[in-house]
């Protein structure tokens, strides 16, 4: 695998055994940008909207991504969902 910048985009080429060539890349930037927008989110305080569901939500929220019913991101909450399959 070969990383390539090309402007602001952080690009990876692959070449497989057969002499097949894959690209992808990242508009995002490369760590250095990423580490500077974390740190402006953060002394911002910036943060993402989510809904936080319990794991046995999981098939439901499933279904609610198939039918557009979702207005922030899931977050499963796995520690207290072991919680409760303990008790």
């Amino acid at each position: 695998m070969y990383i390539t910048k090309l402007g602001s985009l952080l690009t990876h080429v692959i070449i497989g055994s057969a002499g097949l060539k894959t690209i992808t890349g990242s508009t995002m930037g490369g760590m250095k940008e990423m580490q500077e927008m974390l740190d402006f989110s953060a002394e911002k305080g910036v943060t993402p909207m989510i809904e936080t569901i319990p794991i046995n939500y999981a098939n439901e929220a499933l279904k609610r991504l198939q039918n557009k019913d979702v207005h922030y991101r899931f977050v499963i909450d796995i520690e207290n969902s072991l919680k409760e399959s303990i008790k």
